[in-house]
């Protein structure tokens, strides 16, 4: 690759992040990239245009600080979806310590 077209690229994206507040990994899916080649480029828009690449710095800083609100709620739908007829069993224990006596 060309480097002028890696330079339109971190830009582009940079303008994706930027206007759709969308995640690296989304990011990469829609640009059909890496998520490192999304973090490399990000880099490149440092120096190419600064004003750009603090606002995408604002998004991705939201966005990690949301993380973990996004993968709580991906836990919830994933046990929502679970059979009412298997509930998880309340007195099974994670380890294989026997249980100790009440």
């Amino acid at each position: 690759m060309r480097t002028g077209d890696a330079d339109e690229r971190a830009m582009e994206i940079g303008r994706y992040i930027a206007g759709s507040g969308a995640t690296v990994r989304a990011t990469a899916a829609v640009f059909g990239v890496s998520k490192s080649t999304v973090w490399k480029d990000q880099s490149k828009l440092r120096r190419q245009a600064p004003a750009l690449w603090r606002e995408v710095q604002r998004v991705l800083q939201k966005n990690k600080a949301e993380r973990h609100l996004r993968g709580g709620e991906a836990t919830r739908r994933k046990f929502l979806h679970q059979s009412p007829a298997h509930p998880p069993d309340p007195a099974a224990r994670s380890c294989t310590a026997p249980a100790q006596p009440v």
